[in-house]
């Protein structure tokens, strides 16, 4: 069974067609890229997907189920969750409070249990603290859990972003550029981090880069689009060779 089911996807806004009619299904431990050249359609297919942009016709289904008309939140809570290009951090909190804001659905304990510092309040937040210190750890990043995440470097900043939204540990992860401003080294990491989530924890993977390199390198599956259809889907070595893509991506 596909964990992400897109079947003629159709945004439209007023008399532009943004995208139009895109069909594709995703897999629990897949990475797809989606690649085009600037206005495209690919950062508006992944609004339609997170519930941020309306489809003016076709349907969108996560584990069998239509998440077409549901918002952005009840999205999230299904267990969709997707970082940002930018601004996806609170400045004025540090990594670990970051990444603890997304687990603040899973955490059954009231407000007023949370206020009267009741115990079962006390396990629930050593749990989630526990939890959060792990993945930072995981994703190498242990170090920087108390600094403020406004004086976070670039790298450190999306990698933060990234262990707060696998946080709920979600079955598919939307991933907005992740490479954008990172060194070469610190990509090299991401990429070894990505491959471990897909293929040790078996999550799915839909991203967007413009990075070509990081995307031949880090996917199974590339999803080329233009003008806002798809032009070309396959694997990395399959798409670098098709002739569409070279022409309407590469400038060839």
């Amino acid at each position: 069974m596909a964990l992400l089911t897109v079947t003629n996807a159709t945004v439209q806004f007023g008399g532009l067609i943004a995208v139009n009619q895109v069909s594709f299904a995703a897999e629990p431990g897949e990475v797809r890229a989606l690649i085009g050249p600037n206005g495209a359609g690919k950062t508006t297919l992944f609004k339609a997907i997170a519930g941020e942009e309306q489809l003016a016709s076709g349907t969108i289904h996560f584990r069998d189920q239509a998440i077409h008309t549901l918002t952005p939140h009840e999205i999230s809570a299904r267990g969709i969750r997707r970082t940002f290009q930018t601004g996806g951090l609170f400045g004025e909190l540090t990594a670990l409070e970051n990444v603890l804001t997304g687990l603040h659905t899973q955490i059954p304990s009231s407000f007023g249990g949370l206020l009267a510092n009741t115990r079962s309040a006390k396990t629930v937040e050593k749990a989630a603290t526990k939890k959060a210190l792990n993945l930072l750890d995981m994703m190498g990043i242990a170090h920087v859990a108390e600094q403020w995440a406004r004086d976070l470097s670039a790298g450190q900043k999306r990698m933060v972003e990234i262990v707060r939204a696998l946080a709920t540990d979600p079955p598919l992860l939307l991933l907005d550029e992740p490479a954008v401003g990172l060194a070469p080294p610190v990509r090299l990491e991401l990429m070894k981090i990505i491959r471990r989530l897909v293929e040790e924890e078996n999550i799915g993977v839909i991203l967007i880069e413009h990075a070509i390199e990081f995307v031949m390198t880090v996917s199974d599956t590339i999803m080329v689009l233009n003008n806002g259809e798809v032009i070309a889907e396959g694997a990395p070595q399959e798409i670098r060779q098709n002739k569409d893509v070279l022409e309407a991506y590469l400038g060839r």
